[in-house]
């Protein structure tokens, strides 16, 4: 390989990783990661992304490429999940965003489903990543988890509908109700869950559902998604059909915000478990804190609790221990996704609303051998 070859790829894999939300070292295992999504010219191109977003104007003034040449690459690259398109919200100039390893290349590379020979490789491929992200993280422990603190939340959890309490709610707060968030949306396209399909392609399936098919894409991000065949139109009734068996099978509803900002509209809503989801197994393996946004906490009233376990058993932070003979909630955990007080057979738990408050739980420290 060509001393300007390698350079090329390191170049693409640094402006990679600085686009992305995670603090991440250039490694070989990166570098095989997007030789197998883009070719080498491609991998030249998205060097100009000095800054994650760039609209078609200022693209053309980085650029030698004719106007068809260039909306012919742009094209490949969304086509590829490397880049993004959407018109602007304010001036309808197509803005371009570059995005980065996770979140962004992870699930572009597997919403599709495809189930074939490169979808195999990459999936290794990230397990390794994440492997190696987990030996950093581990390494430089009080100095990641500092950097951490000054990130913003990825998500926000959205409760469990059914047990929220009907109570006034500040109208400058974001919807509460999934059913609501994707009563605000025309467009909405269903997705496969990428985290469970890596799983799939790993042979190590979803202990919690069979279901695959459960992940939503709203407004822009959705008519992108349908138009460059990551996923496919579906109504409102049935999106909240889905929904509601997410619920009853101990998932948890997540929401991801434009620009990563609450007050802003919805992108997403992923119905997440904690054997698959990519941001539980970035906390669980050491790499990320657990970080979200959320309104409510768990209470367990000791005189209705039969000290079953279930609770313990599905809360995916483990946030939940059995003290004498009542469960109790440890309340710098519990992300009040209502998982434990939807499954409660005796109905010993309930959900508080708190009003908006950020959840920071430091990934746990591993035993190295």
């Amino acid at each position: 390989m060509s001393e300007k070859h390698n350079k090329i790829w390191y170049r693409a894999a640094r402006t990679i990783a600085k686009a992305g939300q995670l603090p991440m070292a250039i490694s070989d295992t990166l570098i095989e990661l997007l030789q197998m999504i883009m070719n080498q010219e491609e991998a030249n191109f998205i060097s100009i992304f000095k800054k994650p977003s760039l609209n078609i104007d200022q693209i053309k003034e980085k650029t030698a490429f004719d106007d068809d040449r260039l909306n012919q690459i742009l094209n490949d690259l969304m086509d590829k999940g490397v880049v993004v398109g959407v018109p602007s919200r304010k001036s309808g100039i197509m803005v371009y965003r570059l995005l980065g390893p996770f979140p962004g290349l992870f699930e572009m590379q597997f919403m599709r489903g495809e189930i074939g020979d490169k979808q195999k490789k990459l999936s290794k491929l990230f397990d390794r990543l994440f492997d190696e992200m987990s030996e950093g993280t581990q390494k430089n422990y009080e100095n990641i988890v500092a950097q951490f603190k000054s990130f913003p939340p990825i998500t926000r959890v959205i409760p469990v509908e059914e047990e929220i309490m009907d109570v006034p709610i500040d109208k400058v707060m974001p919807l509460e109700e999934a059913s609501k968030i994707v009563d605000k949306y025309n467009n909405i396209a269903l997705v496969h869950c990428y985290c469970r399909h890596q799983n799939d392609l790993l042979d190590d399936p979803c202990k919690v559902t069979n279901e695959r098919l459960n992940c939503f894409l709203f407004g822009k991000s959705a008519q992108f998604a349908i138009e460059h065949k990551f996923g496919n139109p579906i109504s409102k009734e049935k999106a909240k059909r889905i929904i509601d068996k997410a619920s009853n099978e101990g998932l948890v509803h997540k929401a991801f915000h434009v620009h990563l900002k609450p007050e802003l509209d919805e992108e997403a809503i992923c119905n997440c478990c904690k054997c698959c989801c990519g941001i539980f197994s970035l906390f669980w393996k050491g790499i990320t804190p657990y970080h979200c946004y959320t309104s409510y906490l768990a209470h367990v009233n000791e005189e209705n609790c039969i000290s079953c376990g279930n609770c313990i058993e599905r809360c995916p932070m483990e946030a939940i221990d059995l003290i004498e003979t009542s469960a109790m909630v440890n309340e710098q955990r519990c992300i009040g996704c209502g998982v434990c007080v939807h499954l409660c057979s005796e109905g010993a738990i309930q959900l508080n609303r708190t009003g908006n408050r950020e959840v920071f739980v430091p990934p746990p420290r591993l035993k190295t051998t």
